[in-house]
């Protein structure tokens, strides 16, 4: 008896290991399915036909109606397309086509022009693995990387083209109002705090009257830590 006893609380141990091993299993299957879903939405190659450019000019306007530019630096994966919502919580889980994606989409602030005719407009988009989305602009806080990446170019879905020169680097809380509330913060005034407190590198490239660009993605998904690059929009002249 006592050993029929062993056997069968042997068998049943069995089970529940096998069991625990299978529910294991399928738990890193699905993570290892959502990671490969989360970085196929914002590696998605096809969202590059909407890529404005002199064969095509209104490409962009033919993707949404809250498509207001398109943002390329060189040298790093930022190539995407630039949405608006009304919040900003809007497109952080929202793709260009306007479906549910947890990678996102690149934003402006809901409070800037949609023409980027403000002084200072900010963009904002996700940490992603392998240099997706906003995932490189980390990089930018060496200075190695920063001096090989300056130049970049944006796009609005009126048409209008704009060089970037990238000229500093700066980590912030987000709760810092003179980094996050665009429609507050002059230039001058973000020109002091990032030469005075808080800029990785800063090559004093810009002056009061430039109009400024920030691209600010998080440090990590348990930190309130921003890191924001910024840059000097000069419109490109076609004459």
């Amino acid at each position: 008896m006592a050993r029929k006893t062993v056997i069968f609380l042997n068998k049943s141990f069995d089970r529940i290991i096998a069991v625990i091993s299978l529910i294991f299993f399928l738990i890193c299957l699905y993570a290892v399915i959502d990671s490969y879903m989360v970085y196929s939405g914002a590696n998605d190659p096809d969202i590059l036909r909407f890529k404005p450019d002199l064969s095509h000019p209104d490409a962009l306007a033919e993707l949404s109606e809250d498509a207001v530019a398109w943002l390329t630096v060189d040298g790093t994966g930022i190539d995407y397309p630039v949405m608006q919502g009304k919040t900003n919580e809007e497109y952080l889980n929202k793709d260009p086509y306007g479906n549910f994606a947890l990678s996102g989409s690149i934003f402006l602030d809901f409070r800037n022009s949609s023409d980027f005719s403000d002084d200072y407009s900010l963009v904002y988009g996700h940490h992603m693995e392998y240099g997706a989305m906003f995932g490189s602009l980390d990089a930018f806080a060496e200075k190695s990387y920063f001096d090989a990446h300056r130049s970049g170019t944006l796009i609005t879905v009126s048409g209008k083209s704009y060089k970037i020169e990238l000229f500093a680097a700066c980590k912030a809380q987000a709760t810092e109002k003179t980094v996050f509330s665009p429609n507050e913060t002059g230039n001058g005034k973000l020109l002091d705090y990032l030469a005075e407190k808080s800029a990785v590198y800063y090559s004093g490239a810009a002056g009061g009257q430039s109009k400024i660009i920030g691209l600010s993605t998080c440090q990590s998904a348990e930190s309130y830590e921003r890191i924001i690059v910024f840059g000097v929009l000069t419109e490109s002249r076609t004459d």
